[in-house]
């Protein structure tokens, strides 16, 4: 089955997902934080399915890898950012985005392994 979108990707709605729970998350920041945590986290998260979205419409395995590549590697920091927001805000509830980004850290790796083979 070939899919005619990014969109129909799984991982693609699942980043999406994690984009509003992040926003959610984020809009309870103290207001100092809008120009350093909170942006750092929003674009980290953004950068996941746009870069999952930009790959796949290059048409080419190669730079649809590299593009994969750099989608993971924003998981990774915004993993970083969250372990860093609980250490802060220890009273505010961060699971939701933990599960969703471990799901498509999970989903990224699978894609990657999968279509690197294919090489």
């Amino acid at each position: 089955m070939s899919l005619e979108s990014y969109k129909q990707l799984v991982v693609w709605q699942k980043s999406i997902e994690l984009v509003k729970e992040i926003y959610k998350v984020t809009d309870q920041f103290p207001k100092e934080e809008l120009y350093s945590l909170t942006s750092q986290m929003r674009r980290a998260a953004i950068s996941i399915p746009s870069n999952i979205a930009e790959g796949y419409k290059r048409k080419n395995l190669k730079e649809y890898l590299q593009f994969l590549s750099i989608a993971n590697a924003s998981t990774a920091e915004l993993d970083t950012q969250i372990t860093i927001a609980k250490e802060l805000y220890k009273h505010m509830d961060f699971l939701r985005s933990e599960s969703l980004l471990e799901e498509i850290q999970k989903m990224l790796s699978v894609l990657l392994r999968k279509l690197s083979a294919r090489r």
